[in-house]
């Protein structure tokens, strides 16, 4: 190597390493401003999609308990109730394959873990073909989280729909 490529070689790292900076106390300040700012942004956002989230996925649980509780009478041949409990935000599914009492199917189940509320104490009774009826409450009841309320209808014949 010759005498002016070492030279050179040595201005190049002092220029490197005299020059070579990080990032100054303002600019991380103001990258990190932003940053705040878009998350403040994002918040709203992201919570109104959780509680959507969160609500949907009662009504879902809801809707599900009908319908499955509808198939059983129909599959069994023999009358199956499904109660929803208002005051600890859960239901029972229950049958009764002789006799006048109807009993426990499972345990009872929560509908979410979140604190929702659900309009009034609601049973469903379907019968082996096909009908339904509402010995407690009506055939119509609704689920409110944060301010946001879905109403689930049972029609006469188990149809289930689901009104914002």
């Amino acid at each position: 190597m010759n005498q002016a490529q070492q030279h050179g070689d040595r201005q190049v790292r002092r220029r490197l390493s005299g020059n070579a900076r990080g990032f100054s106390l303002i600019e991380i300040v103001i990258v990190l401003l932003v940053g705040s700012i878009l998350t403040a942004m994002a918040i709203p956002q992201v919570k109104s999609s959780l509680n959507t989230y969160r609500l949907n996925s009662a009504v879902a649980m809801a809707k599900w308990s009908i319908q499955s509780t509808r198939f059983q009478a129909l599959m069994k041949g023999y009358p199956y109730q499904v109660a929803f409990s208002a005051t600890n935000f859960n239901y029972q599914i229950q049958n009764l394959p002789s006799g006048t009492t109807y009993s426990n199917v499972g345990g009872t189940v929560p509908l979410a873990s979140w604190p929702m509320t659900l309009s009034a104490n609601t049973t469903l009774r379907f019968l082996p073909n096909g009908s339904v009826n509402a010995p407690v409450g009506g055939l119509s009841f609704n689920i409110t989280y944060q301010g946001t309320t879905k109403t689930i209808t049972v029609s006469n014949y188990g149809n289930v729909t689901v009104t914002p």
